[in-house]
């Protein structure tokens, strides 16, 4: 008798019936031979031979939340563990992220050296779990803890929080994009603090000896609503600073520090950045406007150089700029100041600088970074309204 091959349907569908069959029956073989978890326990420690006695590892909680904390402060927290199970409960402590400290894993508490712990039944242990704020900001630190529990063989405990600082100013540096020898620009910034007492202003100072006669400063508490503009801030105090007439052409830069009473002393350290403008202004090689500096680069001592720099004066009082040198660092740096000539029929005078650093002078570093502070030169203009001017000078005198 003839045997007729099967129809593609059949072989289609026969094929989906055992595919199916294959399908089903895989995860029912891999779970016969791989116990399965859920979260931090394990169902196949459930199943516990008769009269075996075993530990049962109990943890109310395994999460805390510190709330907001200051930077700096130290939290602690302790977590109770017990066991209720009818054998002893051994509890080893393990890896933990950064910055948490685990403890109460000491001799004297029962437990050893390497981080081991016995709990007898119905007995309980305390893991003390212990944070210090570094930076400001939220975090979420945790510690596991491993145990001998067959049906919760390790927990993982969790603190959390936010951190903020001791005091935060907003904005830490205040800028003044254009300053009238004249003065009269005013700016401010907030001071937030996050003690639980209210702020006291002890001082409010800078640090050079010129800058009280070219800036006020003062200070009041901030109000409730300016307050909470600020997440976790409890009090804190506004900042007004104001420049006087008679401040010195060129780059513009305070530090401005508050003492504040929390009631421990602490201090605000802002600063102020600016350039001053007036009838007189700089001009020629090296002369960086953006940054209001001269750039020199650097200088072979055995050739040492020589350049130019320009005085530009205009308004009534430019025929009584008559620049005389005070001061210049580096030492060796030699200014020789020309006469006034009028720049056509514009109205303004210019003075030229001439600027030198001789053959063999010592070697030395003002390119203007926080190590090697720029140089600088400091003259008196003899302009009634801008009587001082300071040319920051960036240089460095090598072999």
């Amino acid at each position: 008798m003839a045997v007729r091959a099967p129809g593609g349907r059949s072989v289609a569908t026969a094929a989906a019936m055992v595919g199916g069959l294959l399908g089903a029956a895989a995860p029912t073989l891999w779970a016969a031979f791989h116990p399965w978890r859920l979260g931090e326990f394990d169902p196949a420690g459930f199943e516990v031979k008769e009269g075996v006695s075993v530990p049962r590892v109990d943890a109310e909680s395994t999460q805390y939340a510190f709330g907001t904390m200051p930077e700096g402060a130290e939290r602690t927290h302790e977590f109770v563990i017990r066991n209720s199970g009818d054998a002893p409960l051994k509890i080893t402590r393990g890896a933990t992220s950064c910055s948490c400290t685990v403890s109460d894993f000491e001799n004297a508490d029962g437990g050893d050296a390497g981080g081991e712990k016995e709990v007898e039944p119905g007995g309980a242990a305390r893991l003390r779990l212990k944070w210090r704020g570094k930076s400001g900001g939220p975090f979420r630190q945790q510690a596991t803890v491993f145990t001998n529990d067959p049906r919760r063989p390790e927990i993982v405990f969790v603190v959390e929080g936010f951190v903020v600082p001791v005091w935060k100013a907003e904005p830490k540096s205040m800028v003044l994009t254009s300053v009238s020898s004249q003065g009269g620009a005013k700016t401010s910034a907030m001071i937030f603090t996050y003690s639980p007492t209210a702020p006291q202003v002890a001082a409010v100072r800078v640090e050079d000896a010129e800058s009280p006669q070219v800036l006020s400063l003062s200070t009041r508490p901030l109000e409730p609503h300016e307050v909470r503009m600020e997440r976790g801030a409890t009090g804190g105090v506004r900042l007004d600073v104001e420049v006087l007439p008679g401040v010195p052409l060129g780059p513009l830069h305070k530090t401005i520090r508050v003492d504040l009473l929390l009631p421990e002393e602490v201090t605000a350290e802002l600063t102020l950045d600016g350039t001053v403008a007036g009838d007189l202004a700089l001009v020629g090689p090296g002369w960086d406007s953006s940054r209001q500096i001269l750039k020199l680069g650097t200088v072979s001592a055995r050739t040492g150089m020589r350049t130019q720099l320009f005085i530009t004066a205009k308004g009534p009082h430019r025929e009584a700029v008559k620049p005389v040198i005070r001061g210049v660092v580096p030492e060796s740096l030699t200014v020789e100041v020309g006469e006034g000539v009028p720049v056509g029929s514009s109205g303004v005078v210019r003075i030229p600088l001439t600027i030198a650093i001789p053959a063999g002078s010592p070697q030395v570093n003002h390119l203007g970074s926080s190590q090697a502070p720029a140089g600088k030169i400091e003259l008196e203009t003899g302009h009634p309204e801008s009587p001082s001017m300071t040319i920051p000078v960036s240089v460095a005198i090598g072999p």
